[in-house]
């Protein structure tokens, strides 16, 4: 049984995270959701050992509106599935490693989320998220916990993904400019998330891209980048309703953790790394 284990290799985090812990030489055990279900004690205590020292949890329920009407299923894996791994992880020794989101605050803020901030989620998923945090927090278990946002990749299903295949295909696109976030890799998330580990870093941090934008914003650098002549025009959140409610403001502040890591990469660095190899697979489905 490897020392590290990685839970929910086959999502769009878990594959980034593979990545990053082969490229340290690292040895680890990776599990998907077929074959671990994190939401069963059992399949949780044979996954993690009494050897396991590292535990990064990628699972997650992450259909935004999707929870909305299954709100118990997210509350299972965002919130119940993360006290088992708490228990899990303190009976063996492990820390720890689990991730939530921006949308745990409540988005009425006018300057950066700060990690302690009182949390006050105004969706269904927010909630399920909030849940696994509190019971993260009430463990006796070591844990890192990282909240980020608005994570895209060059594979699985995505806001960047998407946007990129209709400029492609749309002669004009609206987009929402009343949301302000940050716009965060995949890769720079699993990165630094270990370099956090790495540096003995506990508690709660936030990992995301640096600067921040409004997704017209993105999809217009996404425009401009591709080289597409697709308009691009805004819109308010009302004239593009969801069936979630999306927090206004949800920049996360990076304060605590450019502390430790240093000053993180401006949201359009690893934004344009991420295009680039999109455009040169020309946008594989995979």
């Amino acid at each position: 049984m490897s020392e590290v284990v990685l839970l929910g290799r086959s999502g769009m985090l878990g594959r980034a995270m593979e990545a990053a812990l082969s490229s340290r030489g690292l040895a680890f055990s990776a599990f998907d959701r077929t074959s671990v279900d994190v939401t069963r004690p059992e399949q949780v205590r044979a996954a993690i050992g009494p050897s396991t020292r590292l535990v990064l949890n990628c699972t997650a329920y992450t259909d935004v509106d999707g929870a909305e009407q299954h709100e118990q299923l997210a509350h299972a894996v965002n919130g119940t599935a993360v006290g088992l791994l708490a228990e899990r992880a303190h009976q063996v020794g492990a820390l720890l490693v689990h991730f939530s989101t921006d949308y745990v605050f409540s988005g009425d803020a006018h300057a950066p989320y700060e990690t302690d901030n009182p949390r006050s989620p105004i969706n269904a998923y927010g909630r399920s998220k909030l849940a696994g945090e509190l019971l993260l927090e009430d463990s006796s278990a070591r844990y890192l916990l990282l909240r980020t946002s608005w994570l895209y990749a060059a594979w699985g299903k995505n806001f960047v993904r998407t946007m990129l295949g209709l400029l492609r295909t749309r002669p004009s696109v609206r987009v929402v400019d009343d949301q302000m976030g940050r716009p965060t890799s995949v890769e720079s998330l699993a990165e630094g998330a270990l370099r956090l580990v790495e540096r003995g870093a506990t508690g709660a941090y936030h990992v995301t891209d640096g600067g921040q934008c409004t997704w017209f914003e993105l999809t217009q650098h996404i425009a401009r980048f591709a080289k597409l002549d697709c308009q691009v025009t805004p819109c308010t959140s009302s004239e593009f309703p969801r069936p979630a409610p999306r927090p206004r403001y949800s920049v996360l502040s990076l304060t605590k953790t450019e502390e430790l890591l240093g000053t993180l990469p401006d949201w359009r660095l690893p934004l344009e790394r991420t295009l680039s190899a999109l455009i040169q697979a020309g946008q594989s489905t995979s």
